[in-house]
């Protein structure tokens, strides 16, 4: 068998991947369940190589994600449930629905009106699929995200209804007001202070979305530039014959200091 860009011999690989018998016993022995962490680790894995601009790597791990993607269909169509191709036609579907200014008649050029006409068609699906309708304004947001997206995904929702700061300044305050109740509760009981780190880290996640960042993608740079500069205090205390274990805190912060002025 020969690599191919027909995306029929990927559907014929997983297939013979799960056929009993002649199958791989791994594949075989999977469920949606246990594919389920795989799946997000490879979404994780397309947005590191877009972070780091590696497009070689971004089509890779694109494949991989879609490797998830045959996975989980082809599982369905052994149930008799669904497979590739109506996964294909539901999607297809759905883009051309929720797009009317671009298939249809309407018209609009405003990238957020088209966000709000997006959410309107979204809403208006779950009527007509008889799905009960959600109560209250952050209803609708999935418990299973990260924390930091559902966190900007839960108050980008009470915006919308008004319960929200207007000026970024105020966001910082919030933080600073955060940070001293840290402290407060640092004298007394540590599962408080805890919980007040919780409060300081949704506060900063509304501040990024007053700067229209996406948090994820900050602390996704921010670990990258730590790494980086761990690794120049690292090499610089090799040359030196030393660990960073063999080294004081203020050799290391100093190295820091220097990897970061170098930057």
């Amino acid at each position: 068998m020969t690599p191919s860009r027909d995306i029929g011999q990927l559907l014929d690989i997983m297939a013979a991947l799960r056929t009993p018998q002649t199958g791989c016993p791994w594949d075989l022995a999977q469920n949606f369940a246990t594919i389920a962490p795989y799946t997000l680790e490879e979404a994780y894995e397309v947005a590191d190589a877009i972070a780091r601009n590696d497009l070689a790597n971004l089509k890779e791990e694109l494949g991989d994600l879609l490797l998830q993607v045959v996975f989980h269909a082809r599982m369905a169509e052994e149930q008799g449930a669904f497979d590739f191709g109506d996964v294909v036609e539901t999607i297809t579907d759905k883009l051309i629905r929720r797009h009317p200014h671009v298939f249809g008649d309407e018209r609009s050029d405003d990238p957020r009106a088209v966000e709000g006409l997006w959410e309107r068609i979204k809403a208006q699906e779950k009527v007509a699929r008889g799905h009960p309708r959600e109560e209250g304004a952050l209803a609708g947001v999935p418990v299973a995200l990260p924390a930091l997206t559902r966190a900007l995904k839960l108050q980008a929702k009470a915006s919308q209804v008004g319960f929200d700061w207007n000026d970024p300044r105020a966001v910082l305050r919030k933080i600073r007001e955060e940070a001293d109740e840290i402290e407060e509760a640092l004298n007394g009981d540590q599962a408080a202070a805890a919980a007040e780190v919780g409060d300081l880290l949704f506060a900063a996640v509304n501040l990024a979305r007053h700067l229209r960042a996406d948090p994820e993608a900050l602390l996704r740079q921010t670990n990258q530039k730590f790494e980086r500069r761990f690794a120049a205090i690292e090499r610089a205390l090799a040359a030196r014959g030393k660990a960073p274990q063999d080294a004081t805190l203020a050799e290391m912060d100093a190295l820091w200091e220097e990897a970061k002025a170098r930057e």
